[in-house]
């Protein structure tokens, strides 16, 4: 907790091999490709005594994520990972294409059998930090910056919730939906009512409100407003019942329907698309709410927002709060490629690429810490 504490801080402590739980399994070579096990005992028999330098990179303008748990398990299961030298840029650095944000030095058969998952880790929290920053720079398009919380728990298995849920601290989301989403960086889960508390009171909106608030008094009260597809009834209604107590709502329209007050007004219809939550329904709910005395709850929007969605939303001034935001996110969109550059000191690689020193990166120092 303390490393975690630092790095919110904003020290450089970089985060240690205590916060990740790696599977003892990478050590025998469980989780690399067969071709590097075999080149790494062909380097123990036939080329003992190289020193390569291996250089990582990606080919897009992103925010950097992943370096901490890379280095940590370099220092986890590298063969004498004190005599290897390590550079590197920091989590929540800005890239550029082709920049070089990783180097590691030393005996090929040390380490190299590693590249693969260190390609993979850089790839998934790289892509997971960089989809969340742009989701958060078009959240605040308009100058007010409105927060994003990461609900991303069910577009994935469970066992990345901890990684993706750091990567998405570090692209900037306010806000995590389940503990292990925020075990890396010491914080709990936050959240209210699913559908599924709705349905146990046969749809009964304010009833549901009602056991939430009494059970959780020293929560705010945000009500899931659209389990009946009325989505402006049921958000009167609750703020009848609790008044200022009522934080704000929550709309979460499937794309698929259309809400009973377009329904019940259908001459609104005919220029837009009514399904789902759109800026039309959110622009009728702030002003039926506003028009009632309730100008103090805020509109959370759910269900299938990305980055251009949000985008839009923003542009058109809809009177959106907050944003909850999950698939979207997990998209692994950013590739990172591992080279062998240099060979006891000399420029050596594949044709096309070629060592790129960067003045950025920063020495690493040897971490024996333990899970």
């Amino acid at each position: 907790m303390k490393e975690i504490e630092q790095k919110l801080s904003g020290e450089i402590k970089r985060l240690t091999n205590k916060t990740f739980k790696f599977d003892e399994r990478i050590r025998e070579g469980w989780f690399s490709a067969v071709y590097f096990l075999k080149t790494k005992e062909i380097a123990e028999k036939r080329l003992p005594n190289n020193y390569v330098t291996m250089q990582f990179f990606q080919k897009k303008h992103a925010v950097l994520c992943g370096t901490d748990e890379a280095i940590a398990l370099v220092h986890t299961f590298a063969h004498e990972p004190e005599k290897l030298e390590i550079h590197s840029l920091k989590d929540g650095d800005k890239i550029a294409p082709y920049e070089t944000v990783l180097t590691i030095s030393g005996a090929y058969q040390h380490f190299g059998f590693l590249e693969g998952i260190i390609d993979g880790i850089l790839a998934r929290r790289t892509s997971v930090a960089t989809n969340v920053y742009n989701v958060v720079k078009a959240a605040r398009s308009t100058g007010k910056q409105k927060p994003i919380i990461f609900m991303g728990d069910r577009d994935d298995h469970f066992t990345q919730q901890a990684g993706d849920g750091y990567a998405a601290f570090i692209g900037g989301s306010t806000a995590q939906a389940t503990h292990a989403m925020n075990e890396w960086w010491g914080k709990k889960g936050m959240g209210t009512m699913p559908h599924a508390m709705i349905q146990m009171f046969r749809g009964d909106v304010v009833a549901a409100s009602k056991a939430y608030h009494e059970m959780y008094p020293e929560d705010e009260l945000v009500t899931l407003v659209d389990y009946n597809n009325d989505v402006i009834t049921d958000a009167l209604k609750v703020a009848r019942a609790f008044g200022t107590d009522l934080k704000g709502v929550r709309v979460d329209t499937s794309r698929t329907l259309v809400d009973k007050y377009f329904l019940r007004n259908h001459h609104l219809m005919g220029t837009f698309d009514p399904r789902g939550a759109s800026p039309e329904l959110i622009f009728a709910l702030r002003k039926a709410l506003d028009e009632e005395g309730y100008p103090h709850v805020n509109i959370v929007v759910s269900g299938g927002f990305t980055e251009k969605r949000i985008e839009q939303f923003e542009m058109l001034g809809v009177p959106v709060d907050m944003y909850g935001v999950g698939g979207s996110l997990l998209n692994i969109n950013i590739g990172f490629t591992g080279d062998n550059v240099l060979l006891n000191g000399t420029p050596e690689a594949k044709e096309g690429r070629r060592y790129r020193p960067n003045p950025r990166l920063e020495p690493v120092e040897y971490s024996s810490q333990t899970i």
